[in-house]
């Protein structure tokens, strides 16, 4: 029996690193299993220096250079794209075909949406409306102005009004969307799905589709 957390399709946004926690991991694949002593990127650099007979003045000016680009790429990671794990059956098959067996990692990315410009058959993670502290993944169905015939909601029929999307999961009956919870407002979008990134079998680029019965009936102008 599938959960509640199975019908959200809820998404594990991975946290964003700082300079200090980026030396460790990067200290380990420069150095392997050399002898380090120390802690992070200073015991790696005076090691290598002294094994080439490089001056200090480049170490400097390589921390110099280090630390300040660092900072720089972790905001522009945190305000062009970040990648999350996907769990719950709510996407299938698109996303987690396999269940429980193997959860899809994603690309997000929140540049794309900077001005809510989404299409419909678009994945995006937004924001729950029932949960400000979760992010669910789905997909577009309708945009403002668009008439949908919706699925169990408390209308038959839908007008999507200004500012708000209709969203839903793919694996219908076993997703918790926009049928139960209604139109969403654009304000709770957080990013696109571009890509599968993991498993390797899985990596592929996510093309908007929108299923031909989950077409409105009626669309905005465009």
């Amino acid at each position: 029996m599938l959960g509640r957390q199975d019908l959200l399709g809820i998404i594990r946004v991975f946290p964003r690193g700082n300079a200090r926690q980026l030396e460790v991991p990067l200290t380990e694949r420069v150095m392997g299993n050399l002898p380090v002593t120390g802690s992070g990127i200073v015991s790696t650099l005076h090691i290598m220096a002294q094994a080439q007979g490089l001056g200090k003045r480049y170490v400097k000016a390589f921390f110099k250079g280090f630390f300040v680009a660092v900072p720089v790429t972790v905001t522009f990671l945190d305000r062009v794209a970040c990648v999350a794990r996907v769990e719950g059956a709510s996407m299938q098959p698109s996303l987690n075909p396999g269940g429980r067996q193997a959860s899809d990692v994603v690309l997000l990315n929140h540049w794309s949406i900077r001005n809510y410009d989404v299409q419909r058959g678009d994945i995006v993670s937004l924001v729950s409306p029932r949960n400000p502290e979760q992010k669910i993944i789905k997909r577009v169905i309708a945009l403002e102005g668009d008439i949908i015939k919706t699925i169990g909601y408390k209308k038959k029929y839908v007008k999507v009004p200004h500012g708000h999307i209709w969203v839903e999961g793919d694996h219908h009956g076993h997703s918790f969307d926009s049928n139960a919870f209604g139109p969403v407002s654009l304000g709770l979008l957080h990013a696109r799905a571009t890509h599968i990134l993991w498993p390797p079998r899985r990596w592929q680029k996510l093309q908007p589709m929108l299923p031909p019965e989950r077409r409105p009936l009626q669309r905005e102008q465009e």
